[in-house]
């Protein structure tokens, strides 16, 4: 139980959302009691409603009802009766962001290959890259115990920042210890997850003959925020052995599909093969034939879009168009916070930013050009995108009664947002993290006016720094806060 929430507390029969401004709020209110209990009622009430549910549409004022895990009904007006209250006034009520593509185990490191690219290009900036010291400097020194604190904490700061869903592609499985730490650290934080089961380095790494294991052992039931997918990268060698395990286990296969690294003969020859399926989920997707492409729109195959990490870490030029021109809808992801933030609000404005300039390049320079993405659009790569890529549109992705109550409330009253005059506008072009106020998971609040609930972060900051420590120690790499 949190502080909030104890007898020392009075539980009010309604709190507002949010009593103040992303840069000056108060102390949080106490929690309505019974948030997310089975047969409670919570009504989330007056807010600026955006459902991402054509069925439901957007509401300048309406109420979100939900019992227990799920959500009951949309309107503008709702009775609720005993229904615990949130007020929602001056605040946009949505579906929780999605991230369909995160390398969590890596938050120890955060910002420590801010330069970086890909691989060595042999210039001197470049000595330091993605490739040499994340893959084969650092990575292989991980112990179950840097795996779980890197996860959680890299958990509990995504849902600090909105996202309610995330798919940790963890290439960490050293050991099945390795595999079960991510996991379980998965389910401490608290929210939805799709675990990624990439592989691993050294003579204890069981991938990927353990994913049958781990697919009996953790993710047996459809019925919990836990689900799996299968790494299944096609520059490794045995990959198919990879692509059959997870299709014998009925889990979409993901992979890295990037030019820089030589992927495109492989690629073509899957696709002229005809192994694609709606199964594949295709990241980055940069530098691939026209044919390739065709046969995974075909195909009804998904693509993952890291547009800030694609554009910074030079694996090619995002293909955000190429998705659009076939009529695929990508989803947005953060990729690797050693390089760059894993808030969603940047990866929306990065996504909308980079397609308007080449669409205004063309039409500045006389020719066709393409439709401008909008705020809407982005917003749904971030939302309906990631739920359906990640096989999860039953579950999240839109305010859909029946569906489970995954919800975010936004801060419009905030300085840097006031006046409201364009929701959709307003979260993607002038929003952050700060301006998220009220985080809830499956009926379950883990972010309450502004505060984080249920973890002692102090504690696990520190144990965050220690293995950051050790890591750095391990590799031989100084502790340098101002490295060239």
């Amino acid at each position: 139980m949190c502080k909030l929430c104890d007898a020392a507390h009075p539980v009010p029969t309604r709190a507002p959302a949010d009593a103040g401004g992303a840069s000056s709020r108060p102390a949080p209110s106490a929690l309505p009691a019974g948030i997310g209990a089975a047969g409670r009622r919570t009504l989330i009430k007056g807010g600026h409603v955006m459902s991402m549910d054509p069925a439901i549409g957007n509401h300048a004022k309406a109420d979100v009802l939900i019992e227990g895990a799920k959500i009951l009904s949309v309107a503008p007006q709702i009775d609720a009766g005993d229904a615990a209250v949130i007020d929602a006034a001056g605040h946009v009520v949505m579906p929780g962001f999605i991230d369909t593509h995160h390398h969590q185990f890596e938050t120890a490191l955060r910002s420590i290959l801010a330069d970086a690219i890909l691989v060595n290009d042999g210039r001197p900036e470049s000595g330091a890259n993605y490739y040499e010291w994340m893959l084969q400097k650092f990575s292989v020194l991980y112990r179950p115990e840097d795996v779980y604190i890197s996860e959680l904490f890299g958990s509990i700061s995504q849902i600090d920042a909105g996202v309610t869903t995330v798919m940790d592609v963890s290439q960490i499985h050293h050991s099945p210890e390795h595999s079960d730490a991510a996991i379980s650290a998965l389910r401490d934080a608290g929210r939805r997850a799709v675990f990624g089961y990439f592989e691993g380095w050294g003579e204890k790494a069981q991938y990927p003959s353990d994913a049958r294991r781990i697919k009996a052992q953790h993710f047996a039931s459809d019925d919990q925020l836990l689900s799996m997918v299968m790494g299944a990268e096609i520059y490794l060698p045995g990959y198919e052995n990879a692509w059959a395990t997870g299709r014998e286990l009925g889990i979409p296969l993901a992979m890295h599909i990037v030019g820089t690294f030589g992927m495109a003969p492989t690629f073509d020859a899957l696709a002229e093969a005809g192994q694609f399926g709606p199964d594949c989920i295709f990241i980055h997707m940069t530098g691939m034939s026209d044919m390739a492409w065709k046969r995974a729109a075909d195909a009804g195959a998904h693509v993952s879009l890291s547009v800030p990490i694609e554009m910074h870490m030079r694996h090619g030029n995002p293909p955000i168009q190429k998705c659009l021109d076939l009529g695929m809808l990508p989803s947005l992801s953060s990729d690797v916070e050693c390089t760059m933030t894993a808030d969603p609000f940047t990866q929306m404005r990065s996504t909308i930013t980079l397609q308007r300039m080449w669409a205004n390049d063309l039409a500045l320079r006389g020719e066709e050009y393409p439709k401008l993405l909008s705020a809407a659009d982005v917003i749904e790569m971030a939302t309906m995108g990631g739920a359906k890529g990640l096989k999860l549109e039953h579950k999240t992705g839109s305010l859909t009664p029946g569906k489970e109550a995954d919800i975010v409330l936004l801060d419009a009253g905030a300085l840097n947002v006031a006046p409201l005059n364009h929701v959709p506008g307003a979260v993607v072009t002038l929003m952050e993290r700060s301006n998220v106020s009220t985080v809830i998971c499956a009926g379950q609040v883990r972010k309450w006016q502004g505060a984080m609930l249920g973890h002692d972060i102090a504690k696990l900051r520190a144990e965050l720094e220690a293995s950051r420590d050790y890591l750095l120690e391990k590799a031989g790499v100084p502790q340098d806060l101002f490295r060239a």
